[in-house]
């Protein structure tokens, strides 16, 4: 499939999926909220696999050792990764983004992609579809990153790692240059 410039992709980043749905939770018990990480077993080591914004003001982040984390701040609350909710999550905000284009992708562990070529001037346009968007996902409760291109990877690639926004399509290779290479 190649690429055109009518090739509109949207790549929808839940940049705090995991901590996202754990304070949604936490919210309905009442529960008193502490600086909140996810952890999972990779090879014999328990690291951080998500943390939430708390948490990262402390300075830890993702691929640190979950023994090291508890001992720099005991009072953190460390919950093992449940990949399944994670992902039946990302399946029902999927379904929920069918109001933009009846093409959706779960892009996992914590992605969307949807093609709207062709969906935009429903909503008045990109720039109104992205806010319409972004005001829905933020008022659910989610961090996210948005980002619209030509192409699956500059889109993605935008939304990950560079500055989020929508870009024109054949702009692809500026956007990417200043990435990083992963």
């Amino acid at each position: 499939m190649s690429a055109s410039c009518s090739q509109r992709l949207l790549s929808l980043w839940l940049r705090r999926l995991s901590t996202d749905r754990i304070a949604k939770l936490r919210d309905r018990s009442r529960e008193v909220s502490s600086p909140l990480i996810i952890y999972g077993k990779r090879g014999n080591a328990e690291l951080i696999v998500a943390v939430d914004e708390a948490a990262e003001r402390l300075g830890l982040h993702t691929g640190l050792a979950l023994a090291q984390a508890r001992a720099m701040h005991p009072a953190l609350q460390a919950i093992e990764e449940d990949a399944g909710a994670d992902a039946s999550l990302l399946e029902k905000i999927a379904d929920w983004c069918l109001r933009y284009t009846p093409l959706v992708a779960c892009d996992a562990p914590d992605g969307l992609l949807l093609d709207i070529g062709g969906c935009a001037h429903l909503y008045g346009g990109e720039e109104e579809l992205v806010a319409d968007l972004g005001k829905r996902i933020a008022q659910a409760g989610f961090a996210y990153n948005i980002a619209i291109a030509g192409s699956i990877g500059a889109a993605w690639a935008a939304a990950h790692c560079g500055e989020p926004g929508s870009y024109a399509g054949g702009e692809e290779r500026a956007l990417l240059a200043p990435l990083p290479l992963a």
